[in-house]
């Protein structure tokens, strides 16, 4: 085409324009309105999402009249669209079937693999593989798409260059020579993409169409459709239809575009074609309405080049931004509660549209949740990631839970999932929980979880019940190794059994999760015979590695006027209201992220497009949503709390629009304290300390040495147990827990004193007190999480112990170990008793006791224990004065003390907690009997932490007491 005159063939729709509306119009105009014409029509689209677009434009054009429409098809479909094999049933060369996309992905994990362990060292996993695979699949599509051959990669990388660049070039040779000769004469998707639109361009070149053909909304993005609209163009009736082609742009600033400009495809295009933007027609002769704003926008994203005009800017109306607003939110929440309620409110108008346009999926999904609250299903482009549906996120935690070998996070997980039913299910799974998955990890396995709910022949009948359902999945996956496909077989049958396969197949997510599962079990067995065993224990990352990328889009019940739009597909469209958002450095546009398998100098020489192609691409999506009548554009200032940059077209048109004297509508500004309102109450009572008052009937009458301390600190603790029966549940899979530890090692310290109550201890202390540590910790040590964190410490404390009990035999008499005693107080409510278990009470050879008190953690200090806020060891004294512990006659307390056996080296350590343990005693009673003699009166409260300062550092209850909602900035708070 010669560029002498106007070509009347290539035509362009300014971005100001509803694209699919004026397209429909005109071609509904060059029909004559008559069905038939308007039938033998061919029009070409981008994508399956512009051709439903224009569908409804043309039901929008004819006033909802039937219409016999043209034949419309994507000219670029994905790998799952059919059409694909045959573009427009003519011209379609035989071609052999494409590779499906699952069978390559795991051709290309196999040959990751053998190339990993051909070059030495550690080879990567299944799943690493599978990722690295997904990248060199990229690598194959954007060489078949530019029509570059991988011959030509041995000449890119000369001697001087890095040596890891030597190293993938020979990685790369999965590629070059072994990929081809895997394929097995058939090809790949965008190869065969080629040669159907090669064909197609031949046989019209050969056989012009008596027909219309048009081609709209491309930008040429591939050499191949480049060459297809260059032909279209050509032919006499052929009309090819640019999307928001910039005439006004200056003849320098064309001349300078690079690849981030928006113009740059659309100049590209046009220099194939042979023409100049002045032979490019106006499809349509209604004015752009938002012409100004659109020449704003040029001014604004003109090449860095000529960006010095900017300080002769022309005069723009004060128009120029009208229907512009602006909102910049502090996170992602409150951006897509805004703009939930945007869309919300276009609803209140009969007939409006709104689409919301972001590439941040994050963002998408959280508006779609957020419209929930109005029992409103919108349509997101997009789709839901399958592995985020309930039964693809159910198959991961069932591989999950038989990988990890039934540890308690990864049970409660699957079998706690709406899916996992059966008789008495939930229960059972409650059950299981409270007996054996809370503290630390049983053993290993449905065998560990029998031996953890011991004698409980419900529990265990119910345990052999679910591991029969399993039996085939745990078989495979106790191998060593197992092939993919058994693997697979087995993990499908193992979720049938336990959910039903008429629930874990049904409705949408099931049938997408149904073809993806069948896909790969075919896939699996056409490579079966290449793909390696794995080991069973990587099988949940690789499934999940190929569950990825898989969506489920909705068939129906989304609402009509209401969509969410990936930029791409949003290039035809346009809505009453339209949301740009995410525009922030990073994600729209993306990073231009460096290629894992060649350098840029590497991919110009190879005849890759720079990775800043996608940011140009992004860019002209963005200029087609900023025509729109009305626009919003927004992002947020800090995303998982760090600052963001604004993307670098709001930044610019920032710049430019101030010099120009414009500013964007404000009328965004309210929408963020709406949809803060949305959930503030009306009016908000403070939350004061709790401080409850039971009657005197059901406080306590009976408290232990220990719970005296809690009584001083924290009252509500107390009322919490005692009062209201409240227990803590231990945490689940916890670390090996200080209290179990501690319990166990008095245990063991009791029974060696029993054993060796009095004079020198033998030779073989030690060993003896280990005998018995292993006797007693045995149970606890079965679970594998205990043994490497408690047997050392332990080990550590019967050193010292032995050492420093050898020392202190010669002056006692006798030693009672975990001996029980208490007195009773008389009070205003009548008695209280006091009771205690001390560690240990030694009589000493001079008459007096010594009463002493093991601690595993940190004990208290003597100013606490002086202060009253640590009276334990004192009121077990007093105890022990007046004879309350049994066996152990009435007699002066001469020492308190605490052992701190803290395990490794020294393995303890002696502390006295007073120098006078008669008046400490005699303190602690006097303080107990007004303590109890206050809360004897009901109006005392049992009020929490009373005393911030002198509260506990942990206590169970804070959450119960909602401490973060009336605690003083001055307290330490949980």
């Amino acid at each position: 085409m010669t560029s002498g005159g106007p070509a009347r063939k290539v035509f362009t729709i300014p971005a100001g324009l509803a694209f699919a509306d004026v397209l429909a119009g005109h071609l509904l105009a060059r029909a004559e309105h008559d069905p038939l014409k308007l039938a033998e029509m061919v029009v070409l689209l981008p994508n399956r999402r512009a051709c439903r677009t224009l569908e409804q434009a043309f039901l929008r054009a004819s006033g909802g009249r039937p219409l016999l429409l043209p034949r419309l098809k994507p000219i670029e479909p994905d790998e799952a669209d059919e059409d694909v094999l045959t573009l427009l049933g003519e011209g379609d060369p035989d071609l052999p079937e494409p590779v499906p996309p699952t069978e390559r992905l795991l051709i290309l994990t196999r040959l990751v693999l053998g190339a990993g362990a051909a070059r030495g060292g550690r080879a990567p996993s299944p799943d690493q593989a599978a990722r690295l695979a997904a990248e060199l699949g990229k690598l194959l599509d954007g060489a078949a798409i530019e029509r570059v051959g991988f011959d030509r990669l041995g000449q890119l990388v000369p001697d001087e260059l890095a040596a890891h660049w030597q190293v993938t070039l020979d990685f790369l040779k999965i590629v070059t020579e072994h990929w081809p000769a895997l394929l097995g004469g058939r090809l790949d998707h965008q190869t065969r993409v080629n040669r159907v639109l090669d064909a197609q361009a031949a046989h019209w070149r050969a056989n012009p169409p008596d027909y219309p053909v048009i081609a709209a909304g491309s930008t040429g993005s591939r050499p191949a459709t480049l060459d297809l609209l260059a032909t279209i163009a050509g032919l006499p009736q052929g009309m090819v239809v640019l999307p928001g082609l910039d005439k006004g742009l200056d003849e320098d600033s064309w001349a300078a575009l690079d690849e981030t400009h928006p113009q740059f495809m659309l100049a590209r295009l046009l220099k194939v074609l042979g023409l100049t933007r002045k032979q490019v027609g106006e499809l349509t002769a209604n004015p752009d309405p938002r012409a100004a704003r659109l020449a704003l926008l040029s001014q604004a994203l003109r090449p860095a080049a000529t960006c010095e005009a900017w300080k002769d800017l022309p005069e723009f109306p004060a128009a120029t931004l009208a229907g512009i607003s602006r909102l910049d939110a502090p996170t992602p929440r409150e951006e897509a509660g805004a703009i939930a309620l945007m869309l919300r409110e276009t609803l209140e108008q009969d007939g409006r549209t709104a689409a919301l346009v972001t590439p941040d999926r994050d963002l998408a999904r959280r508006v779609a949740a957020e419209l929930e609250r109005w029992g409103i299903l919108i349509d997101d482009s997009a789709g839901r990631p399958l592995a985020l549906t309930e039964p693809g996120a159910f198959l991961r935690l069932l591989a999950e839970m038989v990988a990890d070998h039934f540890a308690p996070h990864a049970v409660l997980a699957c079998l706690k999932h709406p899916l996992a039913a059966g008789p008495d299910f939930r229960h059972q799974v409650r059950r299981l929980d409270r007996l054996c998955l809370r503290g630390p990890r049983p053993a290993a396995g449905i065998a560990g979880l029998r031996l953890a709910v011991g004698g409980d022949a419900s529990l265990v009948r119910w345990l052999e019940g679910l591991e029969a359902s399993l039996a085939p999945f745990l078989a495979v996956m106790g191998r060593d190794q197992a092939s993919l496909g058994e693997l697979l077989a087995a993990h499908m049958e193992a979720a049938e059994a336990l959910a039903g396969p008429e629930m874990l197949w049904r409705g949408e997510a099931g049938e997408a999760l149904g073809r993806f599962a069948g896909q790969l079990a075919e896939a699996a067995a056409a490579v079966g015979t290449v793909f390696p065993s794995i080991a069973p224990a990587s099988y949940p990352a690789l499934f999940d590695q190929l569950l990825s990328g898989q969506v489920v889009r909705p068939r129906w019940g989304r609402h009509p006027r209401l969509s969410i739009l990936g930029p791409m597909e949003a290039r035809l469209q346009q809505a009453d209201l339209m949301i740009l958002a995410g525009l922030n450095e990073g994600t729209w546009p993306a990073i231009a992220d460096a290629d894992p398998w060649m350098s840029r100098p590497m991919r110009a020489k190879f005849g890759l497009p720079a990775p800043e192609r996608r940011i140009g691409q992004a860019a002209h999506d963005f200029a087609q949503g900023f025509g729109a009548a009305r626009v919003v554009l927004t992002r947020s200032v800090r995303v998982e709390g760090a600052p963001t940059v604004p993307s670098r077209w709001l930044m610019r048109l920032d710049a430019v629009a101030q010099a120009a004297g414009l500013s964007f509508d404000a009328e965004s500004a309210g929408w963020l304290a709406w949809h803060e309102g949305l959930d503030r109450p009306p009016a908000r009572a403070p939350v004061e300390r709790p401080a409850p008052r039971p009657p005197v009937a059901a406080r306590p009458r009976k408290l232990s040495v220990t719970e005296i301390e809690t009584w001083m600190r924290d009252p509500y603790a107390l009322y919490a147990k005692h009062v209201l029966g409240l227990r803590k549940l231990d945490p689940i899979d916890a670390d090996p827990g200080a209290a179990d530890y501690g319990s166990l090692v008095h245990k063991a310290i009791e029974t060696f004193l029993k054993a060796h109550p009095s004079g020198p201890l033998p030779l073989d202390a030690l060993a003896r007190l280990e005998a018995i540590g292993t006797d007693i910790f045995a149970a606890a040590l079965a679970r594998p999480g205990l043994w490497a964190f408690w047997w050392p410490r332990f080990t550590g404390v019967a050193a010292w112990l032995v050492e420093h009990e050898q020392a202190r035999r010669a002056d006692i008499a006798a030693t009672f170990s975990e001996v029980k005693g208490g007195i009773e107080i008389e009070a205003p409510g009548g008695p209280f008793l006091l009771h205690a278990r001390a560690d240990r009470i030694d009589r000493l050879k001079d008459g007096t006791l010594a009463v002493i008190d093991y601690k595993t953690g940190q004990p208290p200090s003597a100013k606490e224990v002086a202060a009253g806020y640590a009276p334990q060891l004192s009121l077990e004294a007093a105890i022990a004065r007046f004879g309350g512990f049994d066996g152990v006659a009435p007699a002066p307390v001469g020492q308190m003390l605490f052992w701190r056996l803290k395990g490794g080296s020294p393995g303890g350590e002696e502390k006295k907690a007073g120098d006078d343990p008669a008046s400490l005693a005699d303190q602690a009673l006097d303080g107990l009997a007004a303590l109890v003699a206050a809360f004897d009166d009901p109006a005392t409260p049992y009020e929490a932490r009373p005393h911030p300062d002198r509260a506990p550092r942990f206590s169970d209850t804070n959450h119960l007491a909602r401490l973060q909602e009336w605690a003083s900035a001055g307290e330490d708070d949980e």
